[in-house]
């Protein structure tokens, strides 16, 4: 029996690997509860921000809980921290888990689980959380960017909208391969291409491998005392968007002076279109990114002005 309300659509995160499995996952406990397709929709953060909330009924994954999302039969499952306590909608969030691990324990307790499923979403938990322990965490993150490689449509379109047919695909030698390769080229090259930010961020240019695991290593660097790195992709012929990755919860605090979100160490925003080239980017970030100045004393008191010459 059901055990949600049946939603009009299904809206997902288009980034990454943890929005496409949630969106199929939900697809297809839709499709056992009430035997149709129901339509998939899929947004990076910026064009996220901008859709209006009109349907009467949706379920969103890989989103963070807000209060436009807070309607009735709305079902919201995530991870992302947030402040906004439900009133209406149903959420469902755990913040050690992916979000597909959420779908797909709502799949477990229908009957829809395989092991082909229990592994691969495995593999996306480890790659969307960043569990570099986990024995997996290469082939995890070899299949996380099937997504950043070929596209969310594209590969959703390749796999016919079967989830299990990105288990072990073909495609991972290409992933294996740029990572052998790549990787060690794109750290050696972008550990000389860092420009320091204010409020401890550094911007890192990448120009092959891994991004996040280039990042990664960075961060993990004793001899690099940022403790934000921030690097940039173009989407398309479009505006710039900005990764942030920190170690002890910084990004997300400089993720949200950009207007932007997501975890506390991994987080992102969009740049204004006005933004046309890595120079525009580092001349916009020195300026949202630079500390307030201080309040000035009020009118009449002068204990301010002997603090500052120092008595």
């Amino acid at each position: 029996m059901p055990v949600l309300p049946q939603p009009e659509v299904v809206l997902t995160h288009e980034s990454d690997l943890d929005g496409l499995l949630a969106g199929l996952l939900c697809q297809r406990l839709c499709r056992a509860w009430w035997g149709h397709d129901v339509t998939l929709q899929a947004y990076h953060n910026h064009s996220w921000r901008q859709r209006r909330m009109f349907e009467t009924s949706a379920w969103v994954c890989d989103f963070a809980f807000e209060s436009r999302l807070d309607r009735p039969n709305w079902v919201v499952i995530d991870h992302h921290p947030h402040d906004t306590r439900p009133q209406q909608a149903r959420l469902i969030h755990d913040a050690n888990q992916s979000a597909a691990a959420l779908c797909y324990a709502l799949c477990r307790e229908h009957g829809l689980g395989t092991e082909r499923l229990d592994r691969l979403v495995h593999l996306s938990n480890v790659a969307d959380l960043f569990l570099v322990e986990d024995p997996d965490f290469d082939n995890a993150n070899d299949h996380a960017n099937l997504v950043k490689a070929y596209g969310f449509w594209s590969l959703v379109r390749l796999i016919e909208g079967d989830p299990e047919l990105l288990l072990d695909h073909p495609l991972l030698q290409v992933m294996q391969l740029k990572r052998r390769v790549e990787d060690p080229i794109g750290l050696s090259w972008s550990r000389r291409h860092i420009t320091p930010l204010p409020s401890g961020a550094a911007l890192v240019e990448t120009l092959v491998g891994n991004t996040n695991l280039i990042v990664h290593e960075l961060l993990e660097d004793p001899e690099i005392d940022h403790s934000v790195l921030i690097t940039l992709y173009r989407r398309g012929a479009g505006n710039y968007l900005a990764s942030l990755r920190s170690r002890n919860g910084e990004a997300l605090e400089l993720a949200e002076r950009l207007q932007g979100g997501g975890h506390p160490n991994a987080s992102g925003a969009a740049l204004p279109r006005s933004i046309h080239s890595t120079q525009d980017a580092i001349a916009y970030l020195r300026q949202v990114l630079a500390p307030a100045p201080p309040d000035p004393a009020p009118p009449g008191n002068t204990a301010g002005l002997f603090e500052t010459a120092g008595f």
